[in-house]
């Protein structure tokens, strides 16, 4: 009687398997989905205003949309090297935990966890619920607790949907992102067709008016910007892609011409049939666009604000979720927010805070004044990670890199970055200071949740028991280390 032999590379996956941990599911085209799904939100639809404010003229707002996108590729391009040097989910918050310790890195994640993450989340899903319920109310705006319930159910849909499973949240993304950039091609198909039957009003002289302050057209860059927003969002679920050194670049490379490509085409239907007159005197450009042009079918643009904004929602929680769980295997948040569910292999705790720190900024009725603190932090985030960039670079120069652009790139961007960080000084000092006294509120959390190792044995029961609670209650344990 023959017994049939073992294959130990077969026993060898299977462990891998079963093993406790984040799984590599996100493909390229899943990775493509979530940068492209991140960016394109609600900001195409509103912001070509705030461009074509601080730009004074069609031509230059159409330069500084393109202009934006290649600022965005740039970094993109920086971002590329970062995440395949450091191949650690987390974003922003791992590279400078890399390059400058865990004091800065904190902050990063503290002023997201009460602040950015949170806010942008609920945002962008009152404004998924507003125009959801915009067709029903032609005459006045949508009551406000319908568009907070809405909002609400919005967020608590997306959050069980991520806490269920990785594949079925990367789905839902890479099903509304196909859509947001259907609707924004038949938006640029409409514009091209009436700029074909002769509709070249607005673009004959199209530079006169150009704004010389360059205050202005410095702010508007920072409005272009803001619709560029998400760029750097793949990076926070590094460790989830399948063959990261191959597929993070490949993502960036391909998602971000599609979406300057696609916001400069928009831009320029926009103007095919909106004078520069009425989009200044408009909130919401596309819906504008849709009442000029599609009749009795303008319905269909808040349609397509709110599957862009729905889609947007969706990446702002998978990768808040990736965060926190990041800061927590570090010691900087509850060990319990580092747990993985031991049948779904999703971040359940962490992602189950993100989700209901969202529904809380829901209550707020100033959530929007948040807004203004947002841009600067994010700014210097972003402007640390590329300092750190170049300080590994310095300090450790043999760092495996299997990416390595010209000491061109990060500079320039980081010269861009350094500009951006002084216009808010200049133009909102109080909404500059108050994200600054944001940021630095997190020390003395620091110095006691961190920093202090020797706490009372009776608190250290009291967390030990209130995370074998959360434990029992939510199925989870911490990620298996890898051998």
């Amino acid at each position: 009687m023959s017994s049939e032999a073992k294959d130990p590379d077969n026993d060898s996956v299977q462990k891998d398997q079963d093993k406790i941990e984040l799984k590599r599911k996100i493909t390229l085209f899943n990775g493509v989905a979530i940068i492209v799904g991140s960016i394109v939100g609600s900001g195409i639809f509103v912001t070509p205003k705030g461009v074509l404010e601080g730009a004074g003229s069609v031509g230059l707002s159409i330069v500084v949309w393109c202009g934006c996108g290649l600022l965005s590729l740039i970094g993109a391009l920086c971002y590329a090297e970062l995440g395949t040097t450091i191949t650690r989910s987390g974003g922003d918050y791992a590279y400078i935990l890399e390059a400058f310790g865990p004091c800065l890195a904190f902050l990063q994640l503290w002023v997201n966890l009460i602040i950015i993450r949170p806010t942008a989340q609920a945002v962008v899903a009152l404004t998924f619920a507003y125009y959801v319920l915009q067709p029903a109310f032609n005459t006045c705006d949508p009551p406000q607790i319908a568009v907070k319930l809405l909002a609400a159910l919005c967020i608590s849909i997306l959050t069980f949907i991520n806490l269920a499973s990785v594949k079925a949240a990367t789905r839902v993304q890479d099903i509304f992102t196909i859509a947001k950039i259907l609707a924004l091609i038949i938006i640029t198909i409409t514009g091209f067709v009436l700029i074909g039957q002769g509709e070249v009003e607005y673009f004959q002289n199209s530079f006169e008016g150009t704004s010389q302050d360059v205050g202005s057209i410095s702010l508007a860059f920072y409005s272009g910007l803001f619709a560029y927003a998400g760029w750097n969002f793949l990076n926070f679920v590094t460790e989830e892609m399948i063959d990261p050194f191959k597929n993070l670049p490949r993502a960036i490379y391909i998602s971000i011409p599609i979406v300057t490509l696609v916001y400069v085409f928009t831009n320029i239907a926009y103007f095919s049939i909106i004078s520069p007159y009425e989009m200044l005197n408009s909130n919401a450009v596309a819906v504008t666009f849709g009442d000029k042009i599609f009749g009795v079918m303008a319905w269909i643009v808040p349609v397509f604000v709110s599957l862009s904004t729905f889609g947007g929602v969706n990446g702002l929680l998978f990768t808040s979720g990736r965060l926190f769980f990041v800061g927590a295997q570090e010691g900087h948040l509850p060990q319990f927010f580092a747990m993985i569910h031991t049948k779904k292999y999703t971040p359940l705790p962490a992602m189950l805070f993100t989700g209901i720190m969202s529904l809380l900024m829901l209550i707020s009725n100033d959530i929007f004044s948040l807004i203004n603190y947002m841009s600067f932090v994010q700014w210097l985030s972003v402007g640390m990670s590329i300092l750190g960039l170049l300080y590994l670079r310095y300090k450790k120069p043999d760092m495996p890199r299997p990416i390595k652009f010209n000491i061109i790139i990060p500079i320039t961007f980081l010269c861009a970055v350094i500009f951006l960080l002084i216009i808010p000084l200049y133009a909102a000092p109080d909404d500059t200071g108050m994200g600054m006294l944001i940021v630095l509120s997190g020390l003395p959390v620091y110095v006691i949740g961190v920093k202090w190792k020797n706490k009372p044995k009776s608190i250290n029961r009291f967390i030990a028991i209130l995370t074998k609670i959360g434990q029992k209650s939510f199925d989870v344990v911490g990620q298996e280390k890898s051998s």
